[in-house]
């Protein structure tokens, strides 16, 4: 199996070097990531200038193709030219997968996010695409990278025992994770929690009297939660799994055609 392995954090990320040594032996991986921190980019691509690229040696294990893009420029250039200079005309990888995230990626937060994007862009191509996050603590420090990959390997070796199908995403968030020995936790399949999150803007002014706002907020808090959804099984120290699906159409497509063609 080839694996086209990316993220939005950024090439130097410590997220994608643990998740690259904890995915050795699944199959043969190319790394195509962004060269510098694309989080929170949601599914931009780039159209108005060049994408540069540069080999990076990030660590004595791990090297890949540093993109100056965004997360999903980094698939659809992975897979639509450098795969073909790699493995000769139509090509593709087997698997995209994407992360880990220094952060959960969970409720609307999917929509925001460059790691869910990068996968989401794989499976719009026709490639099963697996999505990857952490959930981090209150003291980031203690966070155990390492373990924390591992525990997102065994997940996502769950979900290969059974067929992806190739247009649909896996989104998997690890639940904090501060000791390196910390044991696997179950996993809890569960659909996204689509509250809005609690944040907002803080009022400032600059040195030369302009006011600007800055975001506050954590991103992790949300007006509301329903049973059986990723926020709340996070919360409770589950491996969430969701899966995904790019196509935005509303259930009501029905109702909305009776409506305009007057019946």
């Amino acid at each position: 199996m080839r694996i086209l392995l990316t993220n939005d954090d950024g090439i130097d990320a410590p997220g994608i070097e643990a998740l690259f040594d904890a995915i050795q032996g699944l199959g043969e991986i190319r790394v195509v990531a962004p060269a510098d921190m694309q989080s929170a980019s949601s599914h931009g691509i780039t159209f108005h200038r060049p994408l540069m690229v540069a080999e990076k040696r990030v660590n004595p294990r791990m090297a890949g193709i540093a993109v100056e893009g965004r997360p999903a420029d980094c698939v659809k250039l992975g897979m639509r030219a450098l795969w073909q200079e790699w493995y000769g005309p139509g090509t593709r990888p087997d698997l995209v997968i994407s992360g880990m995230n220094a952060g959960a990626n969970v409720g609307i937060n999917c929509i925001y996010s460059g790691t869910v994007a990068a996968a989401v862009e794989g499976a719009f191509l026709g490639v099963p695409a697996i999505a990857v996050s952490l959930h981090l603590g209150r003291n980031r420090k203690e966070t155990q990278y390492a373990r924390a990959a591992q525990i997102a390997r065994a997940a996502i070796d769950r979900v290969l025992q059974h067929p992806l199908d190739a247009h649909r995403v896996i989104n998997i968030n690890v639940p904090v994770t501060e000791r390196a020995d910390a044991p696997v936790p179950p996993i809890r399949v569960v659909r996204m929690n689509v509250a809005a999150g609690i944040d907002g803007y803080e009022r400032r002014v600059a040195p030369d009297g302009r006011p600007y706002y800055w975001p506050n907020g954590n991103g992790m808090e949300f007006f509301h939660t329903a049973e059986d959804t990723d926020v709340e099984a996070l919360a409770e120290r589950f491996i969430t799994v969701t899966p995904l699906f790019y196509d935005l159409t509303d259930a009501s497509l029905g109702a909305w055609r009776a409506r305009l063609d007057g019946r």
